[in-house]
């Protein structure tokens, strides 16, 4: 007969508990998906009635739409006037101008920008006011004629709200970086219909390597499905461009996608190159930044006053070169003009997208390209639209390092799959020949490089280290017997350098241990000499490491006591001392750990070196004790006794009757000299050390450290920078290791917690 096996009641609850959490987490994306979708519709609103307003009611300009939109009100009967539209994109510059720099200044440029920064530098952090702006700022500079994507604002529509969530959620930096994320995924995937792009584009145009962000693709994946889905409830369904459905099937036509892709790289080299050198003439220049965006404007005019289709967004100049519609030089004049218009009108301080440009130029250039192999090899080159398909996919991975995605977004857009082979050969010559370049400038190269995983990268190479490593480090120190009397531990403590001091049993066996600050107070008292012995000052409650242990939790135990020396002892048996572990060899360990592995990428330079520059990049005032005792120079030795008894320091600054600096006394100099006992005749500065050895308030912590470890001094000096004599301050290794545990390891252990 069967025994009837009880329900587990624990892992039921778990289970549930798994359920719940995951259910709050997908209504969290499913939430930024939400306010995506709606600020999409809000602004797709916005641009239909700024185009109404402007380029057809002001300037009587009617650029066609692509097939998967409809214009929302009907056509003025406003004649056309080119003069109109001169000036327009620099009203429209004027307006944006005010906006931004008036109430966000960081919300100027494309925003895709900024959020990756947030992302990688801010702890996914941005302002509530940024996406209002935003908004605002791209229509107006877009439907005056400024040539922008609507991509930017609606990235940083979702960004933003995923990251107010999180704030007032009071998540983590973690939490708040993949919500942001997924706003980002949200808003690209509704704006232009592609919600598996959004979500990849999300993930991948992060970094500049080919590398994908994984936590971040599935709650982008969500957000953008829920607000593809609302914003199609309103505009309809369908994807952004028609297509008829092209066919690659003729091998011979690789070699034309080939000089495609190669016409491609030059032409993307050209936009970035283009826009960012008006965006440094524009930031170079001095006037008011409010008029910057006006004149940028102006510029774009001029253009758009002989090339009217490289205003505003130009999506339907790309849906009749998907038709084949437009001759060769039209298009040519397109790209090219659409380059400087952009430039022009983001570059110089005006708000839009850079994305949806892009989608133009590429596909300009694709279809000129197409049209000049038709007319030679008619045969091979049946079809030029479909070089305007793989053109709009290999032109933005050139410029954006982000050629999985943009392959998707692509074929989302146009709705035509048939093409991915010739569009993956193309993204991917188009990514290696321009890797150099990127008109995302706030990309990172790898999560190595992201402030946002630099914490992982640290504990995930100390958990591979264990301490049998270091052992060739561990040092070798004197044990004192639990019997010992203090009177003979004083005569030790003078003939040695050690801070640390373990204590043995008979057997030699590790019983307690104890620190030069746990006997300050009765070092210097004769009345107890031969009363008190080692065993009881010893502390029994010894924090140990072995040598199968990693450095994470080593330096965890450092942390959690503020230690600078453990005790490491057998695996087997923890009573048998096997010498004391530095955290300095500790941290020397990991930084040649971190050199030797940045050398297999090719990155030998020590200045790359993440956790070295943590401390190069952060200088002594930061962590500088300003407050510290002083032993005047004339003091007799007998009233040093006293000071240095009340004192909890272990090295004292000496300075003279003006407070100059003249050296530095060791409690260890005091040992040996009141041991013989010339206290009547000797003062402060008769045993000081004078030849000192400082660092300014400017100097790096690397440097201080550096210092202190060559002389293994207890402190150093801090002095001014132009007056040597004149002392501000003092540093120490504990001061120096604080402050690196507040930046780095304090900071990497409240990172660790998961979702």
């Amino acid at each position: 007969m069967k025994k009837k096996t009880r329900p587990n009641f624990f892992n039921f609850k778990f289970e549930t508990s798994r359920i719940t959490t995951a259910g709050k987490w997908i209504s969290y994306y499913i939430l930024i998906g939400l306010i995506a979708g709606l600020g999409s519709i809000a602004f797709q609103y916005l641009c239909q009635l700024g185009s109404h307003f402007f380029m057809d009611q002001m300037a009587g300009y009617r650029p066609p739409a692509p097939a998967g939109e409809s214009h929302l009100l009907p056509p003025t009967d406003t004649p056309f006037n080119r003069w109109m539209l001169f000036f327009l994109p620099a009203l429209g510059g004027i307006i944006s101008g005010w906006l931004v720099y008036t109430f966000a200044p960081e919300a100027e440029g494309h925003g895709t920008d900024a959020a990756i920064d947030s992302y990688h530098n801010k702890g996914g952090f941005i302002r509530g006011r940024i996406p209002f702006v935003k908004t605002i700022a791209s229509a107006v500079t877009i439907t005056s004629g400024g040539s922008g994507g609507r991509e930017g604002p609606i990235a940083q529509i979702g960004a933003a709200f995923g990251s107010y969530l999180a704030t007032m959620l009071k998540l983590s930096d973690r939490q708040r970086r993949i919500m942001l994320a997924a706003g980002i995924g949200a808003g690209v995937g509704s704006v232009f219909r592609a919600p598996l792009a959004g979500a990849l584009f999300a993930a991948e145009v992060l970094y500049r390597d080919p590398e994908f962000e994984p936590d971040v693709i599935i709650p982008a994946g969500i957000s953008s499905v829920v607000a593809y889905c609302l914003f199609c409830l309103v505009f309809g369904w369908g994807s952004l461009f028609q297509t008829q459905d092209f066919v690659f099937q003729n091998p011979l036509e690789l070699g034309p996608y080939i000089v495609l892709a190669f016409v491609l790289v030059g032409a993307g080299v050209l936009y970035i190159k283009t826009f960012y050198g008006v965006h440094r003439i524009a930031k170079a220049v001095k006037i008011p930044n409010h008029l910057k965006p006006a004149i940028g404007g102006l510029c774009a005019g001029a253009i758009g006053f002989f090339l009217p289709e490289t205003l505003s967004f130009g999506y339907g100049y790309a849906q009749k070169a998907l038709q084949n519609e437009l001759p060769t030089l039209f298009l040519l004049g397109l790209a090219f003009g659409k380059i400087l218009t952009t430039s022009f009108s983001i570059g110089s301080g005006g708000s839009g997208g850079v994305f949806g440009p892009s989608v133009v130029i590429g596909g300009a250039f694709g279809g000129a390209v197409g049209r000049v192999f038709h007319a030679i090899a008619p045969g091979i080159v049946t079809e030029p639209g479909a070089y305007v398909v793989v053109g709009m996919a290999g032109f933005f991975a050139a410029v954006s390092n982000a050629p999985i995605s943009t392959i998707i977004f692509v074929s989302e857009m146009t709705n035509s799959y048939h093409l991915l082979l010739p569009s993956l050969l193309v993204c991917t010559l188009a990514y290696l020949l321009s890797r150099r370049w990127t008109i995302y400038v706030k990309q990172v190269p790898t999560r190595m490089d992201s402030d946002a995983h630099r914490g992982d990268f640290f504990v995930d190479v100390l958990g591979t280290i264990r301490v049998k490593e270091l052992i060739p480090q561990v040092r070798k120190v004197k044990a004192v017997p639990e019997d010992m009397p203090l009177t003979d531990f004083r005569k030790m403590f003078s003939s040695t350098d050690q801070h640390y001091f373990p204590v043995v049993n008979k057997e030699n066996r590790l019983t307690g241990i104890f620190s030069i600050n746990d006997v300050r107070g009765i070092l210097f008292d004769t009345g107890i000499g031969n009363v008190v012995v080692m065993k009881d000052i010893a502390n029994p409650n010894i924090i140990v490491t072995t040598s199968s242990e990693d450095l994470n939790e080593v330096l965890k135990k450092f942390t959690v006591r503020n230690l600078h020396r453990l005790p490491v002892v057998r695996d087997e048996d923890h009573s048998i001392l096997l010498g004391m572990l530095d955290r300095r060899e500790v941290i020397q360990y990991y930084n040649q750990r971190v050199k030797e592995i940045k050398s297999r990428h090719h990155r030998v330079d020590i200045e790359s070196d993440r956790e070295i520059s943590q401390l190069k990049n952060i200088s002594v005032r930061q962590a500088m004790r300003r407050e510290t005792d002083t032993i005047a120079a004339d003091i007799p030795l007998r009233e040093l006794r006293q000071f240095v008894y009340h004192s909890k320091f272990n090295s004292f600054p000496v300075v003279d009757a003006k407070s100059r600096l003249i050296g530095i006394l060791s409690l260890s100099d005091c040992q040996k000299t009141f041991d013989e006992n010339h206290e009547k005749t000797l003062t402060a500065q008769d045993i000081a050390t004078r030849d000192l050895v400082t660092v300014t308030e400017d100097d790096s912590l690397f440097l201080a450290l550096t210092r202190i470890v060559q002389g293994d001094f207890s402190i150093i000096p801090v002095v001014g920078k132009q007056n040597p004599e004149n002392l501000m301050g003092v540093i120490s290794r504990r001061d120096i290791m604080s402050t690196y545990d507040d930046i780095v390891i304090r900071k990497v252990l409240s990172g660790r917690q998961a979702v």
